[in-house]
């Protein structure tokens, strides 16, 4: 029970990876600030954590600007009283051909990617500063680590959320606030499986040692190690949960 007497908020976390995330951590004791534009997967997820007897609450949010993310942040101080740990997990993906992506598809996507964790982290992280500890995670992947074709916005949007990691690592770990990332390699996920399928999937990760997709959970436990005493040394890291990929 590591996360006892811990509030954590989770962006993006009616599905997936973060879903996944407010699980764990909820069955270590934390009390999770589950959010997300989607009400009824929202309360769903809500409602299996309070089965278990975690405590969990779901907080409306679609994050598309600084405002909104203010916004959640305010809501989410207000619900719990403070926020101990930031998962900023929230994202959208789109993949193609640079010359045939639009202007409001780069403008969405570091909208969501880079700009939302920014004035999350501008928002949240300050009062953790006051109180001399607390805990940000970034959920990155790997192809912001190499080149791949087709995913120039997206990889290079996440690149900057890699920067920001080791930016923020250094302007706030003197004051008792870690900040590290996760890179996920691919991982089952309802969005992932609608949007590439699973045969592409599996041919992706063939490319890995671990010759494997990875399931969310095994990406929640390395947030969560991350989140945890147990990498109270680290800060700026971005820890490549990518089955090896990233080795090769």
């Amino acid at each position: 029970m590591e996360f006892e007497g811990k509030v954590a908020l989770i962006t993006g976390s009616t599905s997936g990876i973060g879903a996944a995330t407010a699980s764990l951590f909820a069955s270590r004791g934390a009390h999770v600030i589950v959010t997300g534009r989607d009400s009824l997967r929202g309360r769903e997820v809500v409602a299996k954590i309070r089965s278990s007897n975690g405590r969990a609450d779901f907080l409306l949010a679609t994050l598309s600007d600084a405002t909104s993310a203010r916004d959640l942040a305010a809501q989410a101080a207000e619900v719990s009283g403070r926020i101990d740990i930031l998962i900023n997990n929230a994202a959208i993906a789109t993949f193609g051909a640079t010359a045939d992506m639009s202007e409001p598809m780069f403008d969405d996507m570091y909208a969501i990617n880079v700009k939302v964790p920014y004035f999350m982290v501008g928002a949240l992280v300050p009062a953790m500063v006051q109180r001399g500890s607390g805990v940000v995670v970034n959920i990155s992947t790997m192809v912001a680590g190499f080149g791949t074709a087709g995913s120039s916005i997206y990889a290079s949007s996440k690149a900057a959320l890699n920067a920001l990691t080791k930016c923020w690592a250094a302007e706030y770990g003197p004051h008792g606030v870690r900040v590290n990332a996760v890179a996920p390699g691919p991982t089952y996920t309802e969005g992932t499986q609608e949007q590439y399928g699973v045969r592409a999937l599996e041919n992706l990760a063939y490319r890995a040692p671990a010759r494997r997709v990875a399931d969310a959970v095994e990406i929640a436990r390395a947030v969560a190690y991350l989140a945890s005493d147990e990498a109270s040394f680290l800060h700026g890291v971005i820890l490549n949960a990518d089955g090896g990929r990233s080795a090769v």
